[in-house]
């Protein structure tokens, strides 16, 4: 999840199964989105779909995707670093709570592999 006018670096491209140009916030959501493109399951990718009605900020959620048979799926993007953040934990029950009342059951987080004792640099 990602504020809806973040200002930071993004990554702009276009994929397969989405249309016009994605925005991409982190490695993270980059790497999950061709992941998606090859999931067979998945037929429709809508990137930073914003979670309107909030009593709070406005929040964007990182994918809902649409899957061969109608229903839908909703995941999140999160650095495991930040997964335990206060911030971050109240995101991602705002995203939940909101698509539950939407009808969407599958929702998750993608969360990065940890690097053993070194990262990219």
């Amino acid at each position: 999840m990602i504020k809806k006018n973040y200002k930071g670096r993004c990554e702009r491209r276009t994929i397969d199964k989405a249309e016009g140009v994605c925005r991409f916030y982190s490695k993270i959501q980059s790497v999950y989105a061709d992941k998606l493109v090859e999931n067979e399951q998945v037929v429709e990718i809508h990137c930073n779909v914003l979670l309107e009605g909030l009593d709070t900020e406005a929040y964007t959620t990182d994918f809902l995707c649409k899957k061969k048979d109608g229903s839908y799926m909703i995941r999140e993007c999160v650095e495991r670093k930040y997964i335990t953040k206060p911030k971050t934990v109240k995101q991602l029950d705002v995203s939940l709570d909101y698509w539950r009342k939407r009808g969407i059951e599958d929702w998750g987080i993608v969360v990065d592999k940890e690097v053993p004792d070194h990262e990219e640099k």
